[in-house]
Formats: C-alpha cells, sequence, structure tokens
C-alpha cells in the first residue's frame, strides 16, 4: 500500500547508517517491527507480581523428566 509520509530526513539517514540498511523502506520496516515488539514486551512486563504460581513446584525436577 503506497504511503506518503513526512519522515525526518536526518533520522532515517541515521538509521539506515546504523542498520546497515540498503534502502529507506528497510530501514523503516525494522523500525516498525522493533518498535512492535518492544511494545509488547511492555505490555508483558505488567503482568510481573500480578501472576500467582505454585511455591511448591519444582522446576528441576520437570527438567529432568523431560530428559527421559
Amino acid at each position: 500500500m503506497p504511503t506518503n509520509l513526512a519522515i525526518d530526513d536526518r533520522l532515517l539517514e541515521e538509521a539506515q547508517r546504523l542498520g546497515h540498511h540498503r534502502t529507506k523502506k528497510e530501514a523503516v520496516n525494522v523500525a516498525l517491527d522493533e518498535y512492535v515488539r518492544r511494545r509488547k514486551q511492555q505490555e508483558i512486563l505488567s503482568l510481573f507480581g500480578s501472576i500467582e504460581y505454585d511455591r511448591n513446584y519444582d522446576y528441576k525436577r520437570e527438567r529432568r523428566s523431560k530428559r527421559k
């Protein structure tokens, strides 16, 4: 889908240089991908401390049982 955007040329050139991207399109796509992944990670962080877990769970025992 063709889109016209007013993107800061200085930022775009720096992103291309830092990421070793050959095209502006590649730099923008990688930047958007990183942005989305980072936002999803931040959503996960909000769950810390809110999930209950079994204090008796023995992860080492589970690992040993999976090896067999």
